[in-house]
């Protein structure tokens, strides 16, 4: 008896210990883990999302608006009709051109492939249904399907300004991101920032009165307005497609910008994107060649050397170029003008005028090759603009102290040097406002909830005088009058501008018959209101700017005196 009692009495006491150490075990070591659990059953939280900003016209119209859309999914174990059926009811509402048999054959397999997998809940239909296709298909009252909210992006100008606007897409983590352009540079103050929501609940998932609650505001994305006028840019991209289209060229841009505030009125780049559908697209029609894109300027560049030898005093505009007669050799190289025409003792408004090469050379004889360089780096070419607008690139200079003769002189009228479009029309804007260097940028005012605050880029700084500045605009008003591009000029209107013919550099060497053009100038030319840049990637209808480029950037100026307020002489 007392030995049962024992046996009893031990496998209680073993019991006990057992009990006591999963106890001690559960409070303990998993004490923590388990109130965390145990929390989780009863809290509940939820991430509240932040609504994009918009991105508005100077004149308060939409660029870019936010509006709701729709992802159409469906639980096909859910689906009583016959998946095929179903896609043909609902393919019609999902492709561009419901006319297209082979299109809406092509969605009509798609669907019923996603509607067929009876070993899964959940597949996606379709991203970014509009509200109208959305109430069509849910007015059939398919069961199994269902419509979950997202935000989207409305472009009322459909393409318009795309690649200076960009697009929203997903990161890897599925979150809408800005890419290029505004919407990449300006993405976490057009994002916002997401809130959050946290509360306990009973086992019925009902909120428990009486229980702790936290909470965090979802800060909605702040609306952008853009100096970019609409107007201005919708004519300038319909200008440039018939240019291209004209010249037989295979892309182009046209840049019109404030030569005094650094705003930008306009900025296209052909060929481009449809922001809505940029899935369609790649990477080449993304990047904004205005800022991306690096070109040898060619004759344009000369308006900046001879600024630059001016305001040094290298040069004046009636200095008398004494090795203008013929040809030039430097360092076995012959240097020629681009019509083999020469004219001894030329001034330096008729080496401009006449876009004399050894001309060119001669000034940049004068200034040296470290003079040169430091005045290219006033004007700001080999570092970026400063820009807003993600993308942008800049060309390096090749290294103060390491130019050859050759590099010194064929720089001087636009060869052997890389340059963006941006970088031209700043550098020209000194000439057009007095000597002052310019930030470019897009961005004039960010707006939120009941405030709003005036974006202002850096102040122009002064980088040459103002007598070098108005003596250059006079060599480029005869440069536009009675150069090569005269036949072009609109009457009664006078302009400062400068044509440019480049040669495109391929494998080391030049290529004889492929050329890029362009054309440069502002206008009035006292106090003027815009510096506009044009260019035209091999044109194939003539080999000089002076007819392709020359009168394309006067088609679109003729649109764009009477709206700015340029008064005829």
């Amino acid at each position: 008896m007392h030995v049962k009692i024992r046996i009893l009495l031990v496998i209680f006491i073993l019991l006990f210990l057992g009990l006591t150490a999963r106890l001690a075990y559960w409070q303990v070591i998993r004490g923590a883990d388990l109130s965390q659990k145990a929390q989780g059953q009863y809290d509940s939280s939820t991430v509240t999302s932040a609504p994009r900003g918009n991105i508005l016209a100077p004149d308060g119209s939409f660029w870019v608006l936010r509006n709701n859309v729709w992802q159409i999914t469906a639980n096909p174990k859910l689906i009583k009709d016959s998946p095929e059926k179903i896609a043909e009811r609902v393919s019609h509402f999902l492709v561009e051109k419901p006319d297209d048999v082979a299109s809406v054959s092509a969605e009509v397999f798609r669907i019923n492939s996603l509607l067929s997998k009876k070993n899964v809940s959940w597949v996606s239909i379709a991203q970014k249904v509009s509200d109208g296709i959305k109430k069509n298909i849910q007015a059939m009252g398919i069961t199994g399907l269902d419509f979950i909210q997202q935000e989207g992006r409305f472009y009322p100008e459909a393409s318009s300004a795309a690649q200076l606007l960009g697009f929203v897409g997903k990161d890897e983590a599925g979150e809408n991101v800005g890419y290029f352009g505004i919407e990449g540079y300006y993405n976490l103050p057009l994002s916002g920032k997401p809130g959050f929501v946290a509360q306990e609940k009973d086992a019925k998932g009902i909120p428990i009165l009486l229980g702790g609650s936290k909470q965090v505001t979802a800060i909605n994305g702040v609306d952008l307005t853009v100096s970019v006028d609409k107007r201005i840019q919708i004519v300038a991209e319909k200008k440039l497609e018939e240019g291209i289209a004209k010249y037989g060229a295979i892309g182009g841009t046209v840049t019109i910008m404030n030569p005094h505030t650094g705003e930008i009125l306009a900025m296209v780049g052909s060929p481009s994107f449809d922001p809505d559908k940029y899935q369609k697209y790649g990477n080449d029609y993304f990047r904004n060649p205005v800022i991306s894109d690096s070109f040898e300027p060619g004759s344009t560049f000369k308006v900046v050397v001879m600024a630059s030898g001016i305001d040094m005093g290298a040069i004046t505009p009636e200095t008398k170029c004494d090795i203008c007669a013929g040809p030039l050799n430097v360092d076995g190289y012959q240097i020629k003008t681009w019509n083999n025409e020469y004219r001894d003792g030329s001034t330096m408004t008729d080496v401009l005028v006449h876009s004399d090469n050894v001309g060119m050379s001669f000034v940049g004889q004068k200034m040296g090759a470290d003079g040169l360089y430091d005045y290219l780096q006033k004007f700001g070419f080999g570092s970026l603009t400063g820009i807003d607008l993600q993308g942008e690139a800049a060309p390096a200079l090749r290294k103060r102290g390491t130019w050859s003769n050759v590099d010194l002189d064929t720089t001087t009228f636009g060869q052997g040097i890389a340059v963006t479009a941006i970088q031209m029309v700043r550098a020209v804007s000194v000439i057009a406002n007095g000597g002052y260097l310019p930030t470019p940028h897009v961005v004039t005012k960010i707006q939120g909830d009941g405030w709003q605050e005036k974006i202002d880029p850096p102040a122009p700084i002064r980088i040459i005088s103002q007598k070098a500045a108005e003596e250059t605009a006079e060599m480029m008003v005869a440069a536009a009058n009675i150069g090569e591009a005269k036949w072009t000029k609109i009457p009664g209107f006078t302009v400062a501008a400068k044509t440019g013919t480049a040669q495109i550099p391929v494998a080391g060497h030049y290529d004889p018959t492929n050329t890029n053009h362009s054309f440069i100038g502002f206008a009035p030319v006292k106090n003027p209101k815009f510096v506009m840049m044009v260019t035209l990637h091999s044109p194939t209808q003539s080999p000089w700017a002076a007819e392709t480029a020359a009168p394309l950037w006067y088609s679109i100026a003729r649109d764009l005196f009477p709206y700015m307020g340029v008064q005829p002489d």
